[in-house]
């Protein structure tokens, strides 16, 4: 098999492996069942697709293939006779038990995966896994853990499925917007992980991934504000991945070369934001916090120039995600905009205030304050807190240039 036909086969089947598991997941009510079919789809594939040709609709062939090797192991194993009988049924029309007010077998599995019984790590690594189709490998390195441990992590979450009898569906719709956050929230700690990475590695690779489910929460739901926001807030990040880094080295917002910022992605993400802002002006829901930090960094991206940046209008927003979300991490962000129009000394004492003596991007902004303020040996010690602070090897060069330069 060629290196480009073989390109071609994984690619389809990460874009179309969420689909084959939601299906089969739906169908036969077991999502290792699901899995473990899918994945032996993929082998079949492989097998078959460089000799016969890539079908047309090649996910409803991974579908039929993947069924297919489900009810194969359903026989052998000699499962439940309801599930067997089900299995065998394969033209049953008769109606499904009601998986919720949203009819895409995606969103079920969406809604399962994120469910508030599993653990925060346990989310993560099953929606990549189940919804996104990484495997166990690449999810393990993603997150700097074991192969192993990542194995246990996603067979105990499936095993918590089944024995707590998490529902293979879309919860209420007066329930959806709550449950919907934690789905949100999942997406968006996956591309932050890919993010915060510091390098262009499999790492980084989860930022694509999360924009790729960001995609398919829009086309799932494409009235929502908030997963409108969160796809914005993405692509507009994303537009200034390649000119975060340079020489190994973090390039900060204000000194990256504008010029190397995704322009489509840009586009696209102010789009989005333009449409938040004419569905609240309609009488909709208040803004939510993807959609605020949207428009934050629509603001920025906005700016030909660091220096043509609006900084009212970025404080002002900072005022509304604070009222929303008043965590100290906002209020230092906030605190760093301040500094922008009321000059460092106002903006030290706000962040001097924070609980966040642990936190590397809190002695960052201290440090480069007091450098601001002329405050030389004050800053290199808050330089030499950040250092110690964080293991990203692009924030630390950085850091140790910045420290270096001090008068």
């Amino acid at each position: 098999m060629s290196d480009d036909t073989r390109a071609r086969i994984d690619r389809i089947y990460r874009e179309e492996f969420g689909r084959v598991v939601a299906s089969l997941a739906r169908r036969f009510g077991d999502l290792d069942i699901a899995e473990d079919a899918a994945g032996e789809a993929l082998l079949t594939a492989i097998e078959r697709w460089p000799v016969e040709g890539i079908p047309p609709n090649p996910g409803g062939w991974l579908t039929k293939a993947a069924g297919n090797r489900a009810i194969d192991r359903i026989r052998r194993e000699s499962l439940r006779d309801a599930k067997h009988q089900a299995a065998m049924i394969i033209d049953d029309h008769t109606p499904h038990e009601p998986t919720g007010p949203i009819n895409d077998d995606r969103l079920r599995l969406v809604f399962t995966c994120c469910h508030p019984a599993l653990a925060p790590e346990a989310r993560v690594a099953l929606t990549l896994r189940l919804l996104g189709g990484l495997t166990v490998g690449e999810i393990a390195r993603a997150f700097l853990v074991a192969e192993t441990t990542m194995a246990q992590r996603i067979t105990r979450a499936k095993a918590k499925i089944k024995a707590a009898r998490i529902p293979f569906r879309v919860p209420d719709r007066d329930d959806v917007t709550d449950r919907l956050g934690g789905v949100l929230a999942v997406i968006y700690l996956i591309f932050n992980e890919g993010y915060l990475a510091g390098t262009r590695s499999v790492r980084a690779d989860l930022m694509a991934e999360a924009v790729r489910l960001g995609r398919i929460m829009r086309d799932l739901l494409p009235d929502d504000g908030e997963v409108a926001g969160l796809l914005a807030l993405m692509l507009l990040i994303d537009a200034r991945s390649a000119a975060r880094f340079a020489g190994g080295e973090l390039v900060t917002l204000d000194e990256q070369d504008r010029g190397g910022w995704d322009r489509a992605l840009i586009a696209e993400g102010h789009a989005l934001v333009r449409e938040c802002l004419r569905r609240v002006a309609a009488g909709g829901d208040p803004p939510g916090r993807y959609q605020i930090m949207a428009a934050i960094n629509a603001v920025h991206t906005d700016a030909a120039d660091a220096r043509d940046t609006d900084w009212n209008q970025i404080v002002a927003l900072y005022d509304q995600l604070y009222a929303l979300t008043p965590t100290p991490i906002v209020a230092l962000n906030r605190a760093v905009a301040i500094a922008e129009l009321d000059g460092p000394n106002v903006a030290l004492a706000q962040i001097d205030s924070l609980p966040l003596d642990g936190y590397h991007a809190w002695h960052a902004a201290r440090a480069d304050l007091l450098r601001r303020l002329g405050r030389g040996a004050e800053a290199r010690s808050a330089y030499d807190a950040a250092i110690a602070a964080t293991q990203n090897p692009a924030e630390r060069a950085y850091l140790t240039r910045r420290r270096e330069h001090l008068v």
